[in-house]
């Protein structure tokens, strides 16, 4: 299982690495939306997506639409993460096709809870 880590904060980007490699999973990093679109249009596909809201440039919620306009992406489980706490934001995500919505702060149990979700049942019982 392969995952994208997408957000401009390296601490997030370490604090999520941290914990989905323990459970077997392939962690890709990448610091804006371009880095991350040109992770998910080439090289192996991605399983599951952190995609945070707000980002210098394209945010996550704008790359969220691109992933879900193009149907080779369908697979891919998208994990919106913002300090975004208004209803409406979790509403246009999930409505926009994000399969969970993280608020931050977060903590590693949480992250875990969700995932658990996506990983298939063989995955799980080796992780």
């Amino acid at each position: 299982m392969r995952a994208l880590v997408l957000d401009d904060a390296a601490v997030i980007r370490r604090c999520l690495r941290r914990a989905l490699e323990p459970e077997g999973i392939e962690v890709v990093e990448a610091a804006d939306a371009m880095e991350a679109l040109a992770v998910f249009q080439s090289g192996p596909p991605i399983d599951l997506a952190f995609l945070d809201w707000r980002l210098p440039g394209m945010d996550g919620f704008e790359l969220l639409n691109i992933i879900r306009s193009d149907s080779k992406f369908n697979h891919t489980r998208i994990l919106m993460v913002s300090t975004e706490t208004d209803e409406q934001y979790v509403h246009d995500a999930l409505k926009a096709g994000a399969d969970e919505y993280i608020m931050k702060p977060f903590s590693q149990d949480l992250i875990m809870e969700k995932v658990h979700k996506f990983l298939p049942q063989g995955h799980r019982d080796q992780a």
